[in-house]
């Protein structure tokens, strides 16, 4: 095996599984780019069910990517998730993962 591709392998395998999950991956996406966001928001663009988009950021939470406030409205509760500063961090050691995966690859493509 060449050393690149097994480079490229390890990087996969590095992968953070908590990012990576499409639905997380979403969600840190979209708070990475706001301030705090509502969770009926974030339900709507994430295209998640109430029980699953709870679920989700409760691991996200427990991982110390987002931070959850809940507060009320007038008389409704109110549920916003923001990004934290390991959130950031987290996607954006993702990124640099995917885009080097990303990388090899075309380099393996480019050789054969």
């Amino acid at each position: 095996m060449k050393p690149a591709t097994r480079h490229a392998v390890d990087g996969v395998l590095a992968v953070d599984r908590l990012v990576h999950e499409p639905a997380r991956l979403a969600i840190l996406t979209v708070l990475a780019n706001a301030e705090a966001v509502e969770f009926g928001f974030l339900e709507t663009v994430c295209r998640l069910s109430r029980g699953n988009l709870s679920s989700h950021l409760s691991k996200l939470e427990a991982g110390g990517l987002v931070e959850i406030e809940k507060s009320f409205k007038g008389k409704r509760p109110l549920t916003r998730a923001s990004i934290t500063a390991g959130g950031r961090e987290a996607l954006e050691k993702y990124r640099r993962q995917i885009a080097a995966l990303v990388g090899m690859t075309d380099t393996n493509q480019k050789e054969t």
